[in-house]
């Protein structure tokens, strides 16, 4: 894709560690059908390129998108057609699975690395930009967590961390072991007042 082809938006930086993303970010968990019918491969990296084009360079996902972590899939289908120099890819662990209204989690070193080792393979890339913890598991301690994290980044593996929906204390704990780039919390009406309480919540008010 030439470059000229592309809208320039503004940037801005996450943390004080040097990521520097588009201010508008894409989310691709819709194309795989989080919150409507998925779409195909083709048309969903279609949709990827067209966001890419219009100045977003920012992208977001997780393993748990998409049956057979089909979200990760397709964005590495539209990785392979775009300046991967110019992209910063934001993927997610710690969700193994949803049942009904309860989410199974985990944090424990292993699961780490395991899923950060696949979700390179099925994005294809030999890094990611912001490694997310998207639940954080409170039977494991986040130092443990954060630790496994931490050698991911000493190896080149992932650039930056953030955590999802984890409770101040939480962080602060995790930034004490590396530093956290980035803190993600869905916030709607509806998340706000229905959302789980199993998990790292307890200093969120209702």
């Amino acid at each position: 894709m030439e470059e000229a082809s592309q809208i320039k938006m503004p940037k801005v930086k996450l943390g004080s560690q040097g990521l520097e993303v588009s201010r508008l970010g894409f989310g691709c968990g819709g194309l795989s059908g989080v919150y409507n019918a998925p779409l195909p491969h083709e048309d969903g990296a279609s949709v990827i390129k067209h966001a890419f084009d219009g100045g977003v360079t920012f992208f977001d996902t997780s393993d748990i998108y998409g049956a057979n972590n089909d979200n990760e899939f397709m964005v590495g289908k539209a990785l392979k057609q775009l300046p991967r120099e110019k992209i910063q890819v934001a993927t997610k662990f710690g969700i193994v699975k949803i049942e009904e209204a309860n989410m199974v989690i985990n944090g424990t070193p292993e699961y780490v690395r395991k899923c950060c080792e696949e979700s390179l393979m099925r994005l294809g890339v030999s890094y990611i930009d912001l490694y997310y913890q998207h639940r954080v598991d409170i039977s494991v301690p986040i130092e443990d967590t954060m630790g496994e994290l931490k050698k991911l980044v000493e190896e080149g593996k992932i650039k930056y961390i953030g955590l999802s929906e984890a409770s101040p204390d939480t962080i602060r704990r995790a930034h004490t072991v590396h530093p956290i780039t980035a803190v993600q919390i869905e916030w709607s009406l509806w998340t706000h007042f229905n959302s789980p309480t199993s998990y790292d919540s307890s200093e969120f008010p209702r």
